[in-house]
């Protein structure tokens, strides 16, 4: 179901956003537009069976996020009329970073590392903490866009990440924590595709971004946000995760392995479509303790499958579970409130 770990060969060898592109001020400033130029749009929860009395509940938002306030291609990745350089034929080195032309890597060894305006072919390898980067495009067709390795306080915001292309040149994983150990992490206003797992980390903050257009090889299972468990403090909020495939997930907080305890984690905000389930909630097939599952005020997309995935909506989510919270988590189409799961 989840990614594995494995480490490629290359491992071991800012700005501030304006207010435009704030992501908490997006629905806000969406509610805000004329009720009846929504109305007329068909955006608009109205009369009519199956629809919600109140009126000002935005509806149908799957095919442009953006008109409803959430992440998509127009407010998410690396600003549009930005200059960047490729690397490694403008420029191969800067304060901190270097490319390997062996393994075809950007690699960053030096803490508090600042890239910036850079267009990177390959993998960009982060073996130092307090990184942040910002306005970075990075496509590859190998097995990391971006690796994290042994990190603590890195920062990856308004960039684009992507495979080559949606087959043979799909990313393995977009943005990685090799060896899921980093803390710290902060990833937002990404615009991220192409991949098989989109990210795979377990701790931290995952923001505003826009995941969408997985890649597929035949045996792959596709997932948008894998935490692979664990009871480290991770937010996940104000995302659109769109999986167009009727496998694996939007977003899963299983372990990988039986037994495992997941807890304080938060999936709230955020926008789902696709997978086998959108979210798979922590408790596993194999049966995993969890607390503090927080799911709230989640929209769910049917412009995949009528259920969010192909499946439903959610599996593997324990109400009885210690913290564990659903609530205020809704349809794209109605509006209408999604009930709380049973114990699996």
């Amino acid at each position: 179901m989840t990614a594995s770990r494995t480490a490629a060969a290359e491992i071991p060898a800012a700005r501030t956003a304006p207010a435009a592109r704030i992501r908490h001020s997006r629905r806000a400033a969406a509610a805000m537009l004329g009720v009846a130029a929504l109305a007329a749009a068909g955006v608009l929860a109205g009369g009519g069976a199956g629809s919600r009395a109140d009126a000002t509940v935005l509806t149908n938002c799957a095919a442009n996020p953006v008109s409803c306030g959430y992440p998509g291609a127009t407010n998410t990745g690396v600003p549009s009329g930005t200059t960047l350089k490729s690397v490694p034929s403008q420029v191969s080195s800067g304060p901190g970073w270097s490319y390997n032309a062996t393994t075809n890597a950007v690699v960053v060894t030096v803490n508090g590392t600042v890239l910036s305006g850079l267009s990177i072919s390959g993998n960009l390898t982060i073996n130092a903490s307090n990184v942040t980067v910002n306005d970075v495009q990075v496509v590859t067709g190998g097995s990391f866009a971006i690796s994290l390795t042994h990190t603590k306080n890195v920062t990856i915001e308004n960039s684009a990440i992507s495979g080559q292309n949606a087959t043979t040149g799909r990313v393995n994983v977009a943005i990685d924590d090799v060896y899921g150990d980093s803390t710290g992490m902060t990833i937002k206003n990404n615009n991220i595709s192409l991949f098989r797992t989109a990210m795979q980390i377990s701790t931290g903050l995952v923001q505003g971004n826009y995941i969408h257009d997985p890649g597929y090889i035949a045996g792959d299972h596709t997932n948008g946000i894998v935490t692979n468990g664990g009871t480290q403090s991770m937010t996940i909020n104000d995302n659109t995760v769109f999986n167009s495939l009727g496998q694996t997930d939007a977003i899963s907080l299983d372990a990988s392995t039986g037994g495992v305890a997941v807890a304080n984690k938060t999936i709230e905000n955020n926008f789902l479509a696709g997978g086998g389930y959108s979210i798979y909630g922590g408790d596993g097939p194999s049966t995993n303790p969890t607390s503090k599952i927080v799911i709230t005020g989640n929209r769910f997309g049917q412009n995949y499958f009528a259920k969010g995935g192909q499946f439903g909506a959610v599996a593997y989510y324990n109400p009885a579970g210690t913290g564990n919270v659903w609530s205020g988590n809704s349809w794209d189409t109605t509006g209408q409130a999604i009930s709380s799961p049973s114990a699996p």
